[in-house]
């Protein structure tokens, strides 16, 4: 006896299957490309003003943004306290990339650096509803880059950190990014803030990111990108992937805060040395994309962007496919330090 029901089932089987399989590509198949940031041509040397001497800002040209600064330009430091200037700039620091694929380091010029662990790759999500809207997930990875030390740019100048180049974490070997569970862990303070009210006052986080520096008080808001929490790499809302990278630097960013991996080193506190920081003060940092395009042209004066400005102003054109898909930004920290004499 002939069963078509059976038959069908089959078919909506193979159907189902090899969907499936053209929406599902293996990480093998994800390209993994880059380049290594070039001091010269990718970085905008212009981010590191204003320069300031106390509350006085002595150089600034491009009308370039600034946190307050310490009002009394003398300082002191140290057991047996040594007299200097208190002097502030934005220090290029570190780095950060957004990839697709899992141990993939595009600042290194794309390698591939899989050790044959299970990571989950990049992915791109539709809602059910069909309302083009969804989701996304990505890996990321937080470079140390003190950029002005090795370049010796400066010379015998204290307030710089030393060091190299240097890989300093990955979200593959992390298991709380990929899992919203486990990354309450780091911060169950994210069950105060999800509703309606929390979120809406992230609108007016984003027209002030927009204007100049995102609001310190609302420390859970992402400005025009949305919300910090949850600090992994799953975002509920994919709009660009130059919009999500941005979103994903600024939680990265929160997350080294969290671990005690950044510190804070900027305003009074930051005169002698750097200083816990686990909340992270998000008005401390600009970011510049070095990849796949680097952000060097100045629009208005300036080509570095605050955590949380609308991506709409200094975004466009800078994804194409295959090979404009990862994302890498260089973080200009904000610096004060007591500069002895």
């Amino acid at each position: 006896m002939s069963r078509p029901w059976l038959f069908w089932i089959r078919v909506r089987g193979w159907f189902a299957a090899a969907l499936l399989a053209t929406v599902a590509v293996p990480a093998s198949a994800t390209t993994c490309t880059g380049r290594f940031p070039n001091p010269i041509t990718d970085i905008c040397w212009s981010c590191i003003l204003p320069i300031s001497i106390g509350g006085a800002r002595v150089g600034n040209f491009g009308d370039q943004e600034d946190l307050e600064n310490p009002a009394n330009p003398l300082c002191s430091c140290g057991v047996n306290p040594t007299i200097g200037l208190s002097v502030g700039f934005w220090e290029p620091a570190r780095h950060v990339e957004v990839v697709r694929k899992p141990f993939c380091l595009s600042a290194l010029g794309g390698l591939d650096l899989n050790p044959g662990l299970p990571a989950p790759a990049a992915a791109r999500f539709t809602r059910a509803e069909g309302d083009g809207d969804g989701g996304s997930f990505y890996q990321a990875h937080w470079y140390t880059n003190p950029v002005l030390f090795y370049l010796a740019v400066v010379t015998d100048f204290p307030c710089l950190e030393q060091g190299g180049f240097d890989l300093a974490y990955l979200t593959e070997v992390d298991p709380l990014w990929a899992d919203d569970e486990l990354s309450l862990i780091l911060h169950p303070e994210v069950l105060l803030f999800a509703n309606p009210v929390a979120v809406a006052a992230c609108a007016a986080d984003c027209v002030a990111a927009t204007a100049g520096f995102g609001l310190r008080e609302l420390f859970w808001c992402a400005g025009c990108q949305g919300g910090v929490y949850p600090l992994n790499g799953h975002v509920p809302y994919h709009l660009g992937g130059v919009r999500t990278a941005a979103l994903l630097a600024q939680r990265l960013a929160a997350k080294m805060h969290r671990e005690l991996i950044a510190w804070g080193t900027h305003g009074s506190a930051g005169l002698c040395g750097p200083f816990f920081a686990p909340v992270m003060d998000k008005r401390a940092y600009k970011t510049q994309l070095t990849y796949p395009i680097p952000n060097t042209a100045k629009d208005g004066g300036r080509c570095c962007q605050p955590f949380g400005r609308t991506t709409a102003l200094w975004g466009a054109g800078k994804e194409f496919p295959v090979r404009g898909e990862d994302f890498g930004f260089m973080l200009f920290r904000k610096r004060n330090c007591c500069v002895g004499y």
